[in-house]
């Protein structure tokens, strides 16, 4: 029988449960088996498409278009899990589909209520991604965290599964807090409480992963067990690592968590194959140079904002051996207090960052900011990299500052421009919801032979991920080209742009699709990859005896705020 892991989370929220799923995934894997990963949100929207970055993080995009939890993009960098809108499952999507099977009749005039109705839909659903027939368990996620209302239908959803496939075919792991108190004192009260509140829904968690600043001893573990009824061996201790996430994987394995799991479930299994995550630890730990990457963009407050960007940023970095610091520029401080122009002192927050990278975004606000940086990263020779919005600034940078029309701008920006070098498609323009007017999900790319992107792929067809309104305008590619764009990229009717270069620079690319949502820390995206090299060779890149970071990285990685 197919195997169900759930994964919950007590205390607070931001506990790691992602992490750790992801992670519990990576050693399934490793040991040969086929997961599929399932993650539940339990607020009321239908999914994060209309969610603020300060709300929620990133909005992660699958191929299929699905705009998701950040939660999937752990899942994509930690397993080989396809990832679709089927992997995704929120309270918005589960009340919507019984309502309208109600409105359909398909109740057949019953009361339509939470049980079994509502907790029904939730098991289809979560069955669903496991059903082809190679695949050989299911690790679910459970938004939120116990004791939470929204919370309450999913778990008893989850409840449900493990007493009709039975304690050896669905287990549950809960994700704890293990607070640690003025002078010292590390307290497991927290979690003693959180465990009671899961059994109090009828759930008995099999393991416990307990988040804490250091490692646990043997003797909190104890207490912790006999506490909790879960097994000493199942009381595993997450502490915050000092190197980077993709060691937790290493961390759980250490202490037999993957073994516990399968011997719960009752499967026999061969070792776990972890040498290439060793190897993504030790490039991590042991990395030759530095390059300092200046991110302008304008959700800087909230890390998970840009998680994708982040990351991909560091697996670039792993696949170079170099250590990546983060230089975080929000693109409004770039403009200057009267407004409207660039900040006169751009050296002052751009000297010593070895390449430039612009990510996407929506709305006018710090856009002068970030058109002051492209412009400083092409006169200045410093690889540059924009990414769907990052794209259309370098577009409107060549538009006013190299072909002089001074109101060159997007009409998402400015629907008076007289030089809209960006706008909505014709066929959108008289839309009046923004509904179905994105252009999301996989998509291909023709890549220009002689180009600089195509050299970076090595192929002349590729497949990434969109999410956008507005594209590069059609009237303007002939003046582009002449301002020193070069298109190196266009979809395969030849309708839309892709990819823009600059002519005579070392590295100057926008791409108008994420290569971000692909990367991940064993196989990093080709231009992630690409583009730290270039910044390891831009101006003088630091080692280690020259004052380097390296090493000194959090989890994380190297922050820094401007």
């Amino acid at each position: 029988m197919k195997k169900l892991i759930f994964v919950t989370g007590g205390v607070c929220s931001s506990l790691g449960k992602g992490i750790t799923a992801s992670s519990i995934g990576a050693l399934m894997e490793a040991r040969g088996f086929i997961v599929r990963m399932v993650k539940i949100d339990p607020y009321l929207n239908v999914d994060a498409g209309t969610m603020s970055p300060y709300q929620h993080g990133e909005v992660y995009v699958t191929d299929d278009g699905a705009e998701t939890d950040l939660d999937l993009g752990n899942y994509g960098r930690f397993t080989n899990s396809p990832l679709s809108k089927a992997n995704s499952i929120t309270t918005g999507q589960v009340y919507q589909a019984v309502i309208n099977k109600e409105r359909e009749g398909r109740y057949l005039g019953r009361t339509v209520q939470v049980i079994p109705h509502i907790t029904d839909e939730i098991k289809a659903r979560i069955l669903a991604p496991g059903k082809d027939p190679d695949v050989d368990m299911t690790i679910v996620e459970v938004g939120g965290t116990v004791g939470d209302m929204e919370s309450i239908p999913f778990l008893e959803a989850a409840r449900q599964l493990i007493h009709e496939a039975g304690k050896q075919n669905a287990v549950a792991v809960h994700v704890t807090l293990i607070p640690t108190v003025s002078g010292g004192e590390i307290k497991t009260k927290p979690s003693q409480h959180a465990v009671k509140e899961l059994q109090e829904v009828g759930i008995q968690p099999d393991v416990l992963v307990c988040r804490s600043v250091q490692p646990l001893d043997e003797g909190l573990r104890r207490k912790l067990s006999g506490f909790t009824n879960v097994e000493f061996e199942g009381v595993i201790s997450a502490w915050d690592v000092k190197t980077t996430i993709y060691e937790i994987p290493l961390v759980f394995n250490e202490q037999g968590l993957d073994s516990f799991l399968l011997r719960k479930m009752g499967i026999e299994s061969r070792h776990a194959d972890l040498r290439a995550w060793k190897e993504v630890v030790r490039k991590f730990k042991e990395p030759k140079v530095t390059a300092r990457i200046g991110v302008v963009g304008k959700y800087m407050e909230l890390a998970d904002s840009y998680k994708s960007v982040w990351e991909a940023l560091y697996h670039g970095g792993i696949a170079n051996e170099a250590a990546v610091e983060i230089v975080k520029i929000d693109s409004g401080k770039l403009e200057s207090a009267a407004g409207g122009e660039a900040h006169a002192d751009l050296d002052h927050f751009l000297a010593g960052v070895d390449g430039i990278l612009v990510p996407g975004g929506y709305g006018q606000r710090g856009t002068v900011g970030m058109v002051a940086a492209a412009r400083w990263a092409r006169e200045h020779k410093k690889p540059y990299f924009g990414i769907c919005l990052g794209l259309q600034i370098m577009v409107i940078e060549s538009a006013r500052n190299v072909l002089g029309w001074q109101d060159a701008d997007s009409t998402e920006f400015n629907q008076d421009s007289s030089h809209p070098v960006v706008s909505l498609l014709e066929e959108q323009v008289d839309v009046k919801s923004y509904g179905g007017t994105q252009r999301l999900g996989k998509s291909e790319s023709v890549l220009k032979e002689g180009s600089l992107i195509r050299s970076i792929y090595g192929a002349e067809r590729i497949l990434e991920r969109h999410r956008h309104r507005y594209e590069v305008s059609n009237a303007y590619r002939a003046d582009l080209e002449k301002s020193g764009l070069k298109i190196a990229a266009l979809t395969p009717d030849g309708s839309l742009v892709e990819c823009m270069e600059w002519a005579n620079h070392p590295w100057g690319l926008g791409v108008q699709f994420h290569p971000e949502f692909k990367s991940g820390p064993i196989a990093a995206a080709p231009l992630f990859k690409s583009f730290i090299g270039a910044c390891i060779f831009s101006g003088k890149p630091t080692g280690k005896s020259e004052g380097s970071t390296a090493g000194k990285a959090d989890s994380r990685g190297a922050h820094v705020q401007t």
